[in-house]
């Protein structure tokens, strides 16, 4: 239904609206003293309810219970108290219309010009692991519609969601008032405020998590806001932005220890590094350029510094290509590991932590940016990739489990005997093969990878670059790919090389050439009956 219309030459200009009347309704109460006082200070009626109204009135200050500007107490434990005509036509009264301040005068109504609302901790309270009838008692009803009634009504009040924004009102009060654009920006945010609040319920409603047992959602929203701008984007003439989602707890949350500001490009690597270090269990680093791996290994077992070993190992594979390389660990970075990079060329550093003196030796490297997660980072259950149009949703390709004998139980031997090497070995190669762009190739020895085939158009040319990088190193390496052989000429160039097993999923109608080219080769091959691709 369309809102009521009137004739343009009925509304009279506002620009700077002073205040005189304020509803001020928080559950967060930072800086509402200050605020109060400032409000006090200039005349201003304070109108609130339930425990804002007491810190106010216990700080010395007078105010207005809401109860008395109703006629109506709270009620239902606090449910209804604001959802009054009293309130809301004083925020919904649009006072450049001479029939709206007349009817505010009819019914005996006082106009809002300052409404303060911050809404219910509802994402914190989820965030806390509350459950049930806890977290429904945290979705907030009056608190949005009073923002909303506010914010839609910007031409006479000022709504103020955030204590971030409160100096800006104690310096307008100085001014006489509010001006217009002022207004409107505060509109803005508003409305931003509680399209995020909106999304948070709806999110938990639908499940923190998507299951394979429950159907995708049929409706999607993906909320987030700005964090900073970016330099630019991929290339210098992209603008670009990093944004923050509700509810997350991953790199866009990482805080920024040291080092240039982070890079759209960057954020890319470091992501894709993440994705790579922590598929492992044990202590493991990634090296990424261009969202791929030119390095990744878990730690000696015999290391007396398991973190600097991954690193060391995982830098082996492709010194070359590690120049200028985005870097991940699983493990909080050590002084051994700082010690080794000191010479070592590198943009970005991600980890869960860092000790102490490995900062201080790194601090060296001025421009070197370190990225500490937060302390709730977690893998992603979902990717969302963006096409025109609209967008793609999908189960986040993740390894069921991190034990060794559960990831390889469904593997089929189809050639030679059961590889002597290490279990740990082969599924590292697996799990590893999962972070190279397709088509993806990758050598490994001893949960290290010693040489690295990706984004190939075709898997043989993948299956060259592998062995190429890998050199004298593909003797006796396990190689794994993503996805079925479609002939044998790639394997073949891995037999020539000296791989000793093949690991990969199957499925083609040509499995029985390559079985069969295994065999001559003497190649252990494993079937996994699982795909990787990772476009």
């Amino acid at each position: 239904m369309a809102g009521p219309s009137h004739d343009p030459s009925l509304y009279r200009h506002r620009d700077v609206v002073p205040i005189r009347r304020a509803l001020v309704s928080v559950s967060d109460k930072t800086d509402l003293v200050p605020l109060a006082q400032a409000l006090a200070e200039n005349g201003v009626e304070i109108v609130s309810t339930g425990s804002t109204a007491q810190v106010i009135r216990d700080a010395g200050f007078d105010v207005t219970d809401v109860a008395d500007v109703t006629g109506f107490p709270e009620m239902l434990d606090g449910r209804v108290k604001t959802l009054h005509p009293n309130v809301h036509g004083g925020l919904l009264a649009d006072l450049r219309l001479a029939h709206h301040e007349a009817q505010l005068g009819e019914y005996g109504i006082s106009p809002f010009e300052l409404v303060v609302v911050n809404l219910y901790p509802f994402v914190e309270t989820v965030a806390a692991g509350a459950e049930g009838d806890r977290v429904v008692e945290q979705i907030d009803i009056g608190g949005p519609a009073m923002v909303r009634a506010s914010a839609k009504n910007f031409a006479n009040v000022a709504i103020v969601v955030n204590p971030a924004s409160y100096p800006s009102v104690v310096d307008a009060l100085g001014r006489g008032g509010t001006s217009l654009a002022e207004r409107r920006e505060l509109a803005a945010r508003a409305f931003a405020h509680t399209s995020s609040y909106d999304t948070a319920v709806a999110q938990w409603f639908a499940g923190e998590t998507i299951s394979r047992e429950v159907d995708l959602p049929g409706h999607l929203t993906v909320q987030a806001e700005k964090i900073t701008d970016l330099r630019y984007g991929e290339n210098s003439h992209q603008r670009a932005a990093i944004y923050s989602r509700i509810g997350g707890h991953g790199i866009a949350q990482a805080e920024l220890l040291q080092g240039k500001p982070m890079s759209y490009n960057n954020y890319v690597d470091a992501d894709a590094a993440l994705r790579a270090a922590y598929d492992l269990v044990l202590p493991a680093v990634a090296i990424m350029k261009h969202a791929n791996p030119c390095g990744i290994a878990v730690a000696d077992p015999k290391a007396l510094d398991p973190i600097a070993s991954a690193h060391i190992r995982a830098h082996e594979c492709d010194p070359l290509s590690a120049f200028g390389g985005v870097i991940a660990a699983n493990r909080p970075v050590t002084l051994k590991m700082a010690e080794n990079l000191r010479d070592i060329f590198t943009e970005v550093i991600v980890a869960p932590d860092f000790e102490p003196a490995a900062l201080e030796v790194l601090s060296q490297k001025k421009n070197l940016r370190l990225l500490r997660l937060p302390a709730d980072w977690e893998q992603e259950n979902m990717d969302v990739r963006l096409v025109s149009g609209g967008l793609l949703l999908q189960d986040a390709d993740r390894f069921p489990s991190d034990d060794f004998e559960s990831v390889a139980s469904n593997w089929e031997l189809v050639a030679g005997e059961p590889s002597d090497l290490p279990l740990a070995d082969l599924v590292f190669a697996w799990k590893a093969c999962r972070a190279v762009k397709s088509n993806a190739i990758v050598l490994a020895k001893h949960s290290a990878t010693v040489g690295i085939g990706m984004g190939q158009v075709n898997r043989v040319d993948s299956c060259r670059l592998a062995v190429e990088r890998a050199g004298d190193r593909a003797v006796g390496a396990i190689a794994a790919s993503d996805a079925f052989f479609p002939f044998s000429d790639g394997p073949e160039v891995l037999a020539n090389a000296g791989v000793k097993v093949i690991i990969q999923p199957g499925g083609s109608v040509r499995d029985d050439e390559t079985i069969a080219l295994a065999k001559e080769h003497g190649i252990t091959m494993y079937l996994t009956g699982e795909r990787h691709f990772f476009h």
